[in-house]
């Protein structure tokens, strides 16, 4: 089938997480074409709401039901889905300040042995050493509450100064639990440990040090993760407004699960991995900063030992896994709105078929396209890929 362009507007909401797939560049197309379902729908589910944006960008438009089986994708989204401008005070940055300060203080006292020069690594033997003696705490038992990153993730991903200032942070977002600062602290630390990572990116691997890129390395080492943090907890506080009238609720349930739970007559956002890569191998530290469990962590890229593994992202099990949806999605009474692209695991006619033998006549199908460019973010040698996005709309009859 031929499918439409169509030309949008480009909304923007604050930027929190580099992401993998992010809609944030083509919000307008998506917002644009979930509005033209000529439904009387008052809720939306974001099926698998990622960084949340999507939610973010209708929470004035529609009742919100934001789920991702990622834990760290319910903070973003309830960071985006609050009313942070009308209940967090504009001097509670200062007070989080001076509590995070006197956290890293009596961490770096308390182990006053561990102290790492890179003003001194000024060669690739001094460097690489100075990374290694990090990486190495793994081994450590540390004798402080909160020491997670320090432990797992000095020298890999951030310096172990880096990683005392998240833990820190973490531990003061604790003390905020069941109020809007937790979200805002929380998704502000995020998106400081997003740019002072050394990584290009996301959390797959870290980079080792070689002669081309020590600098480089050296230059996010020295970034500062309260300047990036503060940063972004001022804009959440300055922008994100609630809106009274509507009704918001966050889930971390596998798809499926919350195909099953949702309202009648919703409409469906469903934004499934496009390739085979999975979500849980990228974004772990994250997972991990949320959740704050002690894992155990393997390999070089320190990944979590109980990663969730999406069906949509392999070839055996990704045209079940699309079934299913469509099945969930029909017996729901609901509609949906899917996205894809050409660079996916099955092609826009495979879906089209499928779509097709289950909704069969009771759902009318229109499908739109929009050049895009993606980011792979360090999983190949090209920075950028030109795609065709695609948006798939069944409308229930």
């Amino acid at each position: 089938m031929e499918t439409e362009e169509i030309d949008i507007i480009e909304a923007k909401i604050p930027h929190l997480l580099k992401y993998m797939g992010s809609k944030r560049e083509i919000i307008g197309f998506v917002v644009d074409a979930i509005k033209s379902l000529d439904v009387k729908s008052t809720w939306v589910c974001d099926l698998f709401a990622g960084t949340g944006v999507v939610s973010g960008s209708l929470k004035s438009s529609y009742n919100i039901h934001a789920n991702d089986i990622q834990a760290y994708s319910a903070i973003l989204s309830h960071t985006y889905l609050s009313n942070l401008k009308g209940t967090i005070k504009p001097n509670e940055i200062d007070i989080i300040k001076l509590k995070t300060n006197e956290l890293v203080n009596e961490f770096l006292n308390s182990n006053p042995q561990l102290s790492f020069n890179y003003d001194a690594a000024n060669t690739l033997e001094t460097f690489i050493k100075t990374e290694e003696k990090q990486q190495a705490l793994i081994d450590k038992d540390f004798k402080i509450g909160f020491h997670l990153f320090a432990k797992n993730y000095s020298g890999t991903y951030w310096s172990y100064n880096q990683c005392v200032w998240i833990d820190s942070l973490r531990a003061v977002a604790e003390q905020y639990k069941g109020k809007p600062e937790y979200y805002a602290i929380l998704s502000s630390l995020i998106f400081a440990m997003s740019y002072a990572s050394q990584s290009t990116g996301h959390y797959a691997q870290y980079r080792d040090a070689t002669n081309d890129n020590m600098l480089d390395i050296l230059s996010y080492r020295k970034r500062d993760i309260w300047s990036y943090f503060e940063k972004k907890f001022r804009e959440l506080t300055l922008v994100l407004n609630g809106d009274a009238s509507k009704e918001y609720k966050i889930t971390t349930l596998d798809y499926l699960d919350c195909l099953r739970i949702l309202e009648e007559g919703s409409i469906v956002y469903a934004d499934p991995p496009y390739q085979s890569v999975h979500y849980s191998r990228f974004y772990h530290a994250l997972e991990t900063l949320v959740r704050y469990d002690y894992p155990k962590v393997l390999h070089k890229g320190r990944y979590r030992d109980d990663r969730h593994q999406s069906p949509f992202c392999k070839k055996t099990t990704v045209y079940n896994a699309f079934i299913s949806l469509f099945e969930a999605i029909k017996k729901a009474n609901s509609h949906l709105v899917l996205s894809y692209s050409d660079s996916g695991m099955i092609t826009l006619k495979e879906i089209e078929e499928l779509a097709n033998n289950i909704f069969k006549e009771d759902y009318t199908y229109k499908p739109l396209e929009k050049d895009h460019i993606h980011s792979t973010m360090g999983r190949s040698d090209e920075r950028q890929q030109d795609v065709k996005e695609y948006i798939l709309l069944f409308q229930k009859k």
